[in-house]
């Protein structure tokens, strides 16, 4: 019997998880507004960002100088 109960909770827990995980996925990610193109980049500007928010000068000309300013990390 304990072993039945036990199945009965992993099966419980793992479509539970399922579901989490289906509701969490964004196909682009939080950082990308509606109408964005599929993949790992967006347009720059706060109008490509999912909340509109202002940016800063700034924050307007790191977000338009990425992934250029990243650093290629090969040390």
């Amino acid at each position: 019997m304990g072993l039945l109960k036990l199945a009965a909770l992993s099966t419980l827990g793992y479509v539970g998880y399922k579901f989490y995980e289906k509701q969490k996925l964004d196909r682009n990610g939080v950082a990308f507004a509606d109408g964005e193109p599929d993949g790992p980049f967006r347009n720059a500007g706060a109008d490509a960002t999912k909340t509109h928010d202002r940016m800063s000068e700034t924050d307007e000309a790191l977000d338009e100088t990425y992934p250029a300013s990243d650093a290629t990390a090969k040390y």
